[in-house]
């Protein structure tokens, strides 16, 4: 056979392959279309039993026989009653515990006048809106109270009433106080929660403004931590931990809320903000007030709009917000208010937008009808490579490449393997069979194992314009895997995206990485071992969010950012180069993005540290150590900080949210 005949036979070889292919992911989407059309079916069944009125009929049947189904499963699980009395016993120990962040978090009387006493360099009045309407009595005079009870005082009370004529005493509560800090305007109409609350900022004279519901209570020392953050932070938007409670005492909690660090994308999918809110005057003059026509998630948007123009956002860990939980409210239904779901989608959308944004969807979790799930457009379809480290492992690169070719609907992407000193003839024939594949190339590193080098290598051999370092133990499940991480990735204000990892048992073992966290106190992952099934803290495990790092096992990043940050770093040749990359691109600016709606398998250490042989464990504990001690003397600075996605006021020697010193995780089982 000449030349020619046998570069046109290998021709037809791969465009036959490539047919074959285009004709699979042709297929593959027609059945998810098939599946979509049937889903939206089955939801529009859905949604027409639960509104007809047998459904509503047999609402106080279905909710006993949900408790009485729960009693029995609980049962089961512990395996006898004796045992569901002691975790009811457990609970109940835990819920006494709450009260620690409660009243008797409250200053002493000693502490309360140290804090009245102190002088601070700057003089600063805060403003608190509040808007009234309909508030129940005792509910009004404990939110008064707990602002009249603030240790730091200079603050002013602006309350503008809506109530109809029959709420007439809530101007007679308020009168009785008699205190000049508490400005009162009785409304000719109530103007609904956003105009209402605009009236308010009308009648504020303060430096700083505090955004407050009718229903809910503060901590003694709130404006007292808040002028600390101003005065030593130069804080323009302050926001604390907060819990919500049921009854009229706030120690009765229900959830207790401790959140992370300013956190843009978190924001967007999920008002973890929320109370209590406080910013400069500056700032509302730059983006204006309430807009009616988000009523329902009203402080959503305008959180959204003056953390955009915030220079410095500071978190207090610390609860210091009361958010009641009551019939009608949205701490206890967010269907009591079904209008606020809508508004909640409107305001990330018209934020969005003001980003510049375009063609994004913005849909509901299983977590929560407010917290959301944002496809955003991709802009581009470039070149994507894969690199891939092997040594020997025939079984796990084969289920990983062929898990790659079948399942992945992006089209433009090549996978690089990058060979180190295999010894098998199976792996050598596997390479003889996959170069053959137009997309796949392979590459081969000399030297000993360094999976930093390896990897470096494989960028150097990569022409594309994104990068997924993946290793060879994982598997797809998520089709579209890549746009998932390329939709950040593409981001100019990102560097690397991770996705969830799990075990082949559905268990998790990556969902984002967390300073600090474990044993050697360099990072760990959070929601390790959990279920799938699991919403995580808060809700985590459903929506994207900003993190510190994500896993080397699965990471998209921008070719050009991973070169500018000196690619992977290999005086750490195994452990922590991912971190470590990670904190190179946050410190460069960029934010890190974990997202769970990219899913993968990982059977973790299949090709590392079992490919060593017999005895070599102490060796590579040893090892691990040096590289612990590498990577804590150069981020000794961020260490020493804490994590800003993680609270400080969980222990950093559990991955699953337990508070520090209580041993007792806050995610649900």
């Amino acid at each position: 056979m000449n030349h020619a005949e046998e570069l046109s036979k290998t021709n037809e070889y791969y465009k036959d392959l490539y047919e074959r292919e285009r004709s699979k992911n042709t297929d593959l989407t027609r059945r998810l279309a098939d599946t979509e059309r049937e889903l939206n079916d089955l939801r529009f069944k859905m949604d027409r039993l639960r509104n007809s009125l047998l459904w509503k009929a047999i609402y106080p049947f279905r909710l006993v026989w949900s408790h009485f189904r729960n009693l029995i499963r609980r049962i089961r699980r512990y395996g006898s009653v004796s045992e569901l009395k002691k975790k009811i016993k457990s609970k109940i120990i835990e819920r006494r515990a709450y009260k620690s962040y409660g009243t008797l978090s409250f200053p002493s009387p000693e502490e309360a006048k140290a804090e009245a006493g102190t002088v601070f360099d700057r003089k600063i009045r805060f403003s608190i809106l509040v808007p009234l309407y309909n508030t129940p009595e005792v509910f009004l005079r404990q939110m008064i109270d707990s602002v009249v009870s603030q240790t730091y005082p200079d603050w002013e009370l602006c309350l503008a009433d809506g109530s109809d004529d029959e709420h007439a005493y809530v101007k007679t509560v308020v009168e009785s106080y008699n205190d000049p800090r508490i400005l009162y305007e009785k409304l000719s109409e109530n103007l609904g929660i956003s105009g209402n609350t605009n009236k308010c900022f009308e009648m504020a004279t303060g430096d700083y403004i505090g955004l407050f519901d009718h229903d809910d209570i503060l901590h003694p020392s709130a404006l007292y931590e808040y002028m600390k953050a101003i005065c030593e932070k130069g804080a323009d938007y302050i926001y604390c931990d907060e819990t919500t409670f049921s009854g009229r005492s706030i120690d009765h909690m229900v959830t207790l809320h401790f959140k992370p660090d300013f956190a843009p994308d978190n924001l967007r999918a999920n008002n973890y903000i929320c109370h209590f809110s406080v910013f400069s005057k500056n700032l509302v003059k730059k983006c204006g007030t309430f807009r009616p026509e988000f009523d329902g998630s009203q402080d959503h948007d305008m959180i959204l709009r003056l953390t955009r123009e915030a220079e410095n956002i500071v978190h207090i860990p610390r609860i210091l917000y009361y958010w009641r939980s009551h019939a009608g409210s949205v701490a206890s239904d967010i269907n009591a208010k079904s209008y606020a779901i809508d508004a909640a989608k409107g305001a990330v959308a018209a934020h969005l937008t003001a980003c510049g944004f375009k063609d994004f969807t913005i849909e509901s979790t299983r977590a929560f009808e407010t917290i959301f799930r944002i496809r955003y457009a991709l802009t581009a379809y470039p070149l994507i490579s894969i690199v891939i480290p092997n040594r020997d492992h025939v079984q796990d690169l084969r289920r990983c490449i062929n898990s790659i070719l079948e399942r992945t609907s992006y089209e433009d992407y090549e996978i690089i393997v990058v060979e180190n000193n295999s010894a098998t003839d199976e792996i050598a024939e596997y390479y003889e069979t996959i170069e053959k594949h137009p997309r796949i190339r392979v590459v081969r590193y000399e030297g000993e194992f360094n999976y930093s080098a390896v990897n470096n290598l494989g960028v150097k051999n990569a022409r594309g314009e994104y990068l997924v370092l993946l290793n060879n133990d994982t598997e797809v499940i998520t089709r579209n895997w890549l746009e998932e991480l390329l939709m950040y990735a593409q981001r100019d204000d990102v560097g690397a995206t991770g996705c969830m990892l799990l075990y082949p048992d559905y268990t998790i073992q990556h969902a984002g990485i967390v300073l600090g966290l474990g044993a050697h106190r360099t990072a760990g992952h959070t929601h390790y071992r959990m279920s799938r099934e699991n919403l995580g803290y808060m809700g985590r495990l459903c929506y994207s969010q900003n993190v510190s790092a994500v896993t080397g096992a699965c990471l998209m990043v921008r070719k050009s950012l991973y070169e500018e940050a000196g690619g992977l770093s290999e005086d750490l040749a195994v452990a922590l180069n991912d971190v470590d990359l990670c904190l190179k691109l946050r410190k460069m600016g960029l934010l890190n993005i974990f997202t769970p709606f990219a899913e993968l398998f990982h059977y973790e250490s299949a090709s590392r540290g079992r490919d060593a042989e017999e005895g070599a464990s102490a060796a590579n504990a040893q090892r691990y150590e040096e590289e612990c001690k590498i990577f804590r003397a150069r981020w000794k600075k961020e260490l020493e900080a804490g994590d800003p996605y993680f609270n400080p006021n969980f222990s950093l020697d559990h991955s699953n949210y337990v508070l520090a010193g209580r041993g007792k995780s806050m995610v649900a089982e």
